[in-house]
């Protein structure tokens, strides 16, 4: 066997345990999203994360706007 072929096996492989990796952490997801407790405790905790991300942005937003007006 060849070094291009051992390299060739090697991409390989970590192709397919990249392809697994995803693959399980799908599945996590979908389990979590599967679950009406996760989602009231995710309420309880101020929001879901995309819209506390949303209102750092617009904050970030605001601070920039303040700056230049000044």
């Amino acid at each position: 066997m060849g070094m291009k072929d051992q390299f060739k096996d090697k991409a390989q492989q970590l192709a397919d345990q990249g392809k697994q990796s995803k693959g399980g952490a799908q599945d996590e997801a979908s389990e979590r999203m599967a679950r009406p407790e996760d989602e009231a405790r995710a309420g309880e905790r101020g929001g879901s994360m995309g819209d506390r991300a949303r209102e750092r942005g617009q904050d970030a937003a605001d601070q920039v706007r303040d700056q230049f007006d000044s």
